[in-house]
């Protein structure tokens, strides 16, 4: 059933359509090509090759951005390729990047971004009518998905095959990761002829390594006793055969620790940046899945792709900041800041200087404030602006699944197509509270957009957690933890619907549009 199921997930057959990234009349050929970017969809998308960029209130006429979404997710095999592709977009869309070392001029009306370790972003726009203690509005996201990596000595010989060591990344579902056409996708550090050293992002579009399964007639009892491979050594995807076929039993041996990488690897990642592998002085790659992302279901009304968890939240929010401050009068009347903030490492704790649990994004809004003049106009400055900020914590929920219904609390059973999933948990794995979620509820009803879903795990469960909780405890920040639903979490190919990539980008978009005006209407303290 595996064997059909991945024939279903097989992009279709390549159309001619418009560009859905660049809006110019191109082929869309095969999405196997390694030469060209490519998104596989089928036709009924294609009237929404005008996706041109609007600046008016939310309508129901609204361009999709799906089409651009396929082809971020595509783009974005990894969080370095996901923070390259948005800094591209900001600096396409008017924003002026920043160096944390440097110092910072910063005007009302302006609009900036800076990235750290090329896998964490900030980006801003700063409300023409700023004052003291005005607050951020904030859509905080992640570039890291659950993954293998290669181990930092990487090559291995087993039986006359070419193995590549990895480690697991995260809380993958890691027998999904068998059989797929996988490849090598990261960064590099290069030596320049001049001595000095680069640092560049490669991708190897083709299959080169591949995890084989154990043939059922060696496993009689896998079907009844379940798939459980060991992790370490079970978990080795195979490069190549050995051309030296003399069997030796050095061969059966991991490289010496003069060749940590396979030179074979070494030559692909070498055409690849056409450069000389004695030139390539350091990797750092993940082990991806080669089949591009693409529209499924007998409508075309899902998405099938890999990463959906969390790049989906992250472009979404990210054009939703683009889109929001592209026009000169969205920020004439703005007193807050808005901001995106994309973090790595999530998957794995947040606890890195590229993380959540960095103080990266605060640090950043202290010198904001600073370098607008604010501390110097009154006590507490910083700390007013932060009472009055608002986080919007977006990352991927869980969809009710049809065949494990049982797993969910049977009152909250978020589906697909209907909208943002706001999550709550008494035990603060999530931060949402009933003030968060009524005011991120309110923005939505001024836009007749969805509100209602919302989910809490079972009692007898344990409940996941994600970077809300941990940006909120930072500084005191009020927070709303909220997701597109999805199926197939942390799977090598996952599923959400098409409709609530648009639904979660006009909530954004409204959410930095109209938030001063509906937290006006609300005082707690």
């Amino acid at each position: 059933m595996a064997a059909i199921t991945r024939l279903r997930l097989r992009p279709p057959s390549p159309i001619t359509c418009p560009s859905l990234l660049t809006h110019s009349p191109s082929s869309v050929s095969n999405p196997c090509s390694s030469r060209i970017r490519k998104v596989s969809f089928y036709s009924p998308l294609c009237y929404k090759s005008d996706n041109s960029i609007e600046s008016s209130p939310e309508t129901a006429s609204s361009p999709s951005i799906v089409g651009d979404l396929l082809d971020y997710l595509n783009e974005s095999w990894t969080q370095f390729h996901a923070t390259a592709e948005a800094k591209r977009q900001l600096v396409a869309g008017g924003f002026h990047l920043l160096n944390e070392n440097d110092e910072w001029d910063l005007k009302p009306g302006g609009r900036y971004f800076f990235t750290r370790n090329m896998s964490c972003l900030i980006a801003f726009a700063v409300g023409e009518k700023c004052t003291v203690g005005s607050g951020f509005h904030v859509i905080a996201a992640h570039t890291d998905s659950p993954c293998l990596k290669l181990k930092p000595k990487s090559g291995s010989s087993k039986s006359n095959y070419l193995m590549v060591n990895v480690q697991t990344y995260g809380g993958g579902l890691w027998h999904t990761w068998f059989d797929r056409d996988l490849s090598v996708a990261g960064r590099v550090i290069l030596r320049g002829s001049d001595g000095s050293f680069l640092h560049k992002l490669v991708k190897v579009k083709r299959p080169v390594l591949r995890v084989p399964t154990l043939a059922i007639h060696l496993d009689r009892t896998v079907n009844k006793d379940g798939f459980k491979p060991n992790l370490e050594t079970h978990l080795i995807p195979l490069l190549a055969m050995n051309e030296d076929s003399s069997g030796s039993k050095e061969k059966d041996k991991p490289s010496s620790s003069k060749a940590a990488h396979h030179p074979l690897l070494m030559q692909v990642l070498s055409n690849e940046l056409s450069c000389g592998i004695d030139d390539i002085v350091s990797i750092e790659l993940n082990v991806c899945d080669t089949q591009p992302s693409c529209l499924g279901g007998g409508n075309d009304e899902f998405i099938f792709s890999g990463r959906l968890d969390n790049l989906a939240s992250s472009y979404c929010a990210l054009r939703a900041l683009i889109d929001s401050t592209r026009s000169p009068t969205e920020l004439s009347s703005e007193q807050s800041i808005r901001m995106v903030a994309l973090f790595d490492n999530e998957e794995v704790g947040s606890n890195s200087v590229q993380g959540a649990g960095a103080p990266t994004m605060f640090q950043a809004m202290r010198r904001i404030v600073k370098c607008l003049g604010h501390e110097s106009s009154g006590e507490g400055a910083f700390d007013r602006a932060i009472r009055q900020s608002f986080l919007v914590s977006a990352d991927m929920a869980h969809g009710v699944h049809p065949n494990y219904m049982d797993k969910h609390e049977e009152h909250h059973l978020p589906e697909l197509q209907k909208g943002l999933v706001i999550k709550h948990n008494a035990n603060q794995r999530y931060a949402t509270s009933g003030v968060t979620a009524f005011l991120f509820k309110e923005v939505a009803n001024m836009h007749n957009l969805p509100t209602q879903q919302e989910f809490v795990v079972r009692n007898d469960m344990g409940c996941g957690s994600t970077i809300g909780p941990i940006l909120a405890s930072g500084v005191g920040i009020r927070t709303v933890d909220c997701g597109i639903a999805q199926l197939s979490m942390h799977s090598v190919r996952e599923i959400c619907g098409k409709e609530d990539i648009d639904i979660a980008y006009k909530h954004f978009k409204a959410f930095y549009r109209t938030f001063s005006s509906v937290d006006r209407k609300l005082n707690v303290d």
